[in-house]
Formats: structure tokens, C-alpha cells, sequence
């Protein structure tokens, strides 16, 4: 008796995520970006989304939730339906978050389910052009006679610019003081207005305002050149070997939404960033366009969480408690 109750149990369920899928979508999707306004993975949702939108046959509604590194999105995704109505899109800080905060909310191998990485950039290292240094080693020279006085941004406690000033803070053996904003186009606003002197930005958010002399570039982050940026040199080649910090922008799930439903993303979004006119775009502003299999995606959350935790434990950060 029991076990024929388990069988039609899940046999019920079973039969209503098939149904789900097969009507999916049938109403607008909610994307929450864990990020405010005018910053990288900002730029990456709005620039797929049109044409996302057009694929799926229903509007997808952005939503953007920064502050603390991405933490209240994340939170916010971990605890919604599973039912691919609401989605989550991060940088590479989702796999930081268990790195900088102890007893989290979620988890963030259990709770979600990778949909697609979509898209990837360097950070470029910008100062506010009143700082005295037009090169890497020049803002070292400059930042150790400060002795701790300079400032550097981040979106978010937790956040890869605040990992990448960390390990730029360890490796070039300088002293600065982190101040965390509620996202990448608050940091931003915050180097140009020189409340604070630096700031690793994504490419999309920097290269903009570089442009309009607003703030000066010193480096990438990447091991080479970004076509977008081709006359800003590498920090590695700029005398700190093997700097190296590489972002992604991905989609992910709550954990159980049905696998139609996160293929069926999945192939929209691989289509969407093959088409000429969005890789045009993430071109210009410094993105590369990734794609592939939830499973190649899961893959790389996972190798990250890993890194980033190696990363952290040797800049002396712990765990803070929520």
C-alpha cells in the first residue's frame, strides 16, 4: 500500500514537471541581477535580453539586486519556486559567496542549478585621473608611500573586485582600505567622483568612461590584451607575473527546476550570444561570448568555489558571520 502510494506520488510529480516544460514559458520570467544598475553583469542581461525575450515568446523582466556582492539576489533565487519563473543572474562572485560569510542562507552547490554560462571579461584596474600614476608600477610606487591612505572600490563585500584587490594588495605588497558599494555602477560613480582612488571594474562598466577621460586604465587583469582595450597592457606583463583574474557572467536556477525547462534556457541563451549582433556587442565592451552545457557550467562554478576559497584563505579573509 505504502509503496504503491510512493509510486503514484511520484509518478504525479513526475507528470507535472513534464507538463510544466511543455508549456514553458507561459508568462514573463523574473531575472534577478545580483547587481545595480550600470555595471558588467548589468550590461550582459540587458544585451541578451531583447532577443532572449523574442526566442522565448515572453518577456524576461530584469530585475537588478545589488549589494553585498551579490548576496540578496542569491538569497532571493535559493528560496523561489522551482519552476523557471524566476532565474538569477550573477558574476563570478556566486562562487566566492561561501569564501567571505559563514552559515549562509544557502547552498551554493545544492540550491541552484547552472543554466549557462554566458559570457566572460577580464576586470580592468582604473584610477581616478587625479592619481599621480600612469602605469601598474607607478600606482605601486605611489600606493606604498600613501602607506594605507588610498581607497579601492568594490561592488559588494565578497565581490571579484574585492578578491582582485586583495590579491593586487598581496602580490604588489601594498596597503589600501576596501570600501564595499552596492554594485559596479555605484563603484564606478564613486572612483570618477575620486571617494575613492581605484577600482577593479569590469571591462563593460570601465571601458565607457575611460573613454570619455573620466578615469585612466592601467591594466587587465588577463593574461593577454582584450581586443576591446588593445593599447591597455596586462598587469602580469606590467611586472606582477601571473595576476591573473577572470570573470564570468552566468545563469542559474533554483535546485529542482525541471531539466526541460533548464536545457530549453540553456539552448535559447547558446543561441542568443551566437548571433552577430550581440557578439558585436559584447565585442565593444570588452565581453567574449562562452555558452555551453549546464554540465560544463556546473563544472566551472564548482572549480571556482574552490580557487576563490584558496585565494581568500591566503589574503587573510574569514568568514563573517550574517
Amino acid at each position: 500500500m505504502i509503496r504503491s502510494l510512493l509510486l503514484a506520488t511520484f509518478l504525479t510529480l513526475v507528470g507535472s514537471a513534464s507538463a510544466l516544460a511543455q508549456k514553458y514559458p507561459d508568462k514573463p520570467i523574473r531575472l534577478i541581477v545580483g547587481s545595480a544598475p550600470g555595471g558588467g553583469n548589468d550590461f550582459v542581461a540587458r544585451a541578451i535580453n531583447p532577443k532572449l525575450s523574442e526566442m522565448l515568446g515572453k518577456q524576461v523582466v530584469i530585475d537588478n539586486r545589488g549589494g553585498a556582492g551579490g548576496l540578496l539576489a542569491t538569497e532571493m533565487v535559493a528560496h523561489a519556486p522551482a519552476d523557471g519563473y524566476t532565474l538569477l543572474q550573477m558574476f563570478s562572485n556566486f562562487a566566492i559567496l561561501p569564501s567571505l560569510h559563514d552559515k549562509l542562507n544557502f547552498d551554493v552547490n545544492k540550491d541552484f542549478t547552472p543554466i549557462v554560462n554566458i559570457a566572460a571579461t577580464p576586470l580592468m584596474l582604473v584610477v581616478n585621473p587625479g592619481v599621480p600614476a600612469k602605469s601598474v608600477p607607478e600606482l605601486i610606487t605611489f600606493a606604498r608611500a600613501q602607506k594605507g591612505a588610498l581607497n579601492f572600490a568594490a561592488p559588494g563585500v565578497g565581490s571579484l573586485g574585492h578578491l582582485a584587490g586583495e590579491l593586487f594588495k598581496s602580490m604588489a605588497k601594498v596597503d589600501m582600505a576596501h570600501v564595499a558599494y552596492k554594485g559596479g555602477g555605484p563603484a564606478i560613480a564613486a572612483v570618477i567622483s575620486n571617494e575613492v582612488q581605484l577600482y577593479f571594474s569590469t571591462l563593460p562598466a570601465a571601458l565607457a568612461q575611460v573613454r570619455a577621460g573620466r578615469l585612466r586604465a592601467l591594466g587587465v587583469t588577463s593574461s593577454k590584451r582584450p581586443s576591446a582595450a588593445p593599447d591597455v597592457p596586462t598587469i602580469s606583463e606590467q611586472g606582477l607575473k601571473d595576476f591573473e583574474v577572470v570573470g564570468w557572467f552566468g545563469m542559474l536556477a533554483p535546485a529542482r527546476t525541471p531539466p526541460a525547462v533548464v536545457n530549453l534556457l540553456n539552448k535559447t541563451i547558446d543561441q542568443v550570444i551566437a548571433l552577430p549582433e550581440v557578439k558585436e556587442r559584447f565585442s565593444a565592451e570588452g565581453v567574449e561570448a562562452a555558452g555551453g552545457t549546464p554540465a560544463e557550467f556546473a563544472r566551472q562554478v564548482k572549480e571556482d568555489i574552490r580557487k576563490w576559497n584558496a585565494v581568500a584563505a591566503r589574503a587573510g579573509i574569514k568568514p563573517k558571520k550574517l
